[in-house]
């Protein structure tokens, strides 16, 4: 009974969501072409060469060398293995979902068992800093002082995240864990595990390079796609009034937590799709500013539901479940703004009088420095789309005829 209803439920949304796109048909493909935008322009050129490097280093071994260089760190604090901070550094410095893949990856390897790859999956997915700094900070509020803020809430969150996560699934880990004594850390150990891992995989060193680039653009081809449905499905709930249905709901909760009741709106459209809702709190003028800050650093830590399906996709195909990820993303949402309310006055409103009275002539310049990353990134972003996505179907046709 409870699969029939799944699957009325299912098909029932799935019908909704094609007679909304056939009543909205221009809405839909702007939305379209704005999420297809962003992922060739930006997402694709700037999350690839992570992706592909992240690969070749965890075929050549190097993954397993730090693992063991940074076991005493990251088992004592998260309760995985030292191979996940790999994935903790990979998945801050190039954005989700470069954590959750890397994950899989390792958990694929056996690197991690079940539940330690739930709980890497649950911390790793970070926005990048070229994201809060360049989106958010310089690109919709015009203030980079404001980015300092936003990424040392939304990294720390994180960590803590991390922190509390270490506790999930300590019984059931229990029973399936069997004893392996204590080795000491050491370059030599570190390094013969890096070798023995290079040696076990027999495949050359042009079919490694391949897999990387065909691997890479599978999953970021995947990834455009959610953007793409995740940016027409924001717009379409809006225009069939189910997106301020819902914002009446969060109005009484905004009110409880003492924040503007016009906030609302942007922070449903930020659940879906992180761009789209910083972008609207950007354009509402609050007072105080904070309130807009709170809601941008929960919905940051949400990743919101675009960069959750994502995440879904990449696991699906491994026994890391779904639900532990989800919880730690609320728990981050509340903790980052948490802890936007205790940095806001030491990071950001003391520190701006301090930077407008001693420095006054060179921030015009900085405050372009990330803005123009994006820029650049942005013009260059579909010639490279394009190159590799070629090469991609060149690799895959040259195998077929190998084959």
């Amino acid at each position: 009974m409870k699969q029939i209803v799944k699957t009325l439920m299912l098909a029932g949304f799935t019908i909704f969501f094609a007679f909304t796109l056939i009543k909205f048909p221009k809405d839909a493909l702007e939305a379209s072409i704005r999420g297809l935008d962003m992922w060739w322009e930006i997402v694709f050129p700037s999350l690839l060469p992570f992706f592909i490097i992240a690969d070749l280093l965890l075929s050549f071994g190097v993954v397993r060398f730090l693992g063991v260089i940074f076991e005493p760190v990251m088992r004592p604090l998260f309760n995985v293995p030292g191979s996940g901070s790999f994935a903790w550094i990979m998945g801050m410095a190039s954005g989700y979902p470069t954590g959750a893949k890397i994950s899989v990856r390792l958990r694929e390897e056996k690197q991690l068992s079940q539940i330690e790859a739930e709980r890497l999956v649950s911390f790793t997915n970070a926005s990048s800093p070229l994201f809060i700094f360049g989106a958010i900070s310089v690109g919709f509020f015009h203030d980079p002082k404001l980015g300092i803020l936003l990424a040392t809430c939304h990294y720390v969150g994180n960590a803590l995240v991390g922190i509390c996560m270490r506790f999930y699934g300590r019984t059931e880990d229990q029973k399936n864990k069997t004893y392996k004594p204590k080795q000491k850390t050491s370059l030599k150990r570190a390094f013969t595990e890096m070798h023995e891992t290079r040696i076990k995989d027999t495949r050359p060193l042009g079919e490694v390079m391949g897999d990387a680039v065909l691997n890479s653009i599978k999953t970021l081809v995947m990834v455009g796609g959610f953007i793409i449905l995740f940016s027409v499905l924001t717009k379409l709930l809006f225009l069939i009034e189910i997106t301020p249905i819902i914002a009446l709901v969060f109005q009484q909760i905004f009110i409880l937590f003492g924040l503007p009741v016009e906030l609302a709106l942007p922070f449903i459209s930020g659940l879906f799709e992180i761009t789209i809702g910083a972008n609207l709190v950007s354009k509402e003028s609050m007072d105080p500013f904070l309130a807009s800050i709170i809601v941008v650093s929960f919905i940051l830590g949400f990743n919101g539901f675009s960069v959750q399906a994502q995440v879904a996709s990449i696991i699906s195909k491994t026994d890391i479940r779904f639900a532990p990820y989800f919880f730690a993303r609320i728990l981050h949402g509340f903790i980052a703004s948490f802890l936007i309310i205790l940095l806001y006055r030491p990071l950001y409103v003391n520190r701006q009088v301090f930077e407008m009275d001693e420095v006054p002539v060179s921030k015009p310049i900085q405050q372009d420095n990330m803005y123009q990353v994006l820029e650049q990134i942005s013009q260059i972003g579909p010639l490279i789309t394009i190159v590799f996505l070629a090469l991609a179907v060149y690799i895959s046709l040259r195998r077929m005829n190998n084959n």
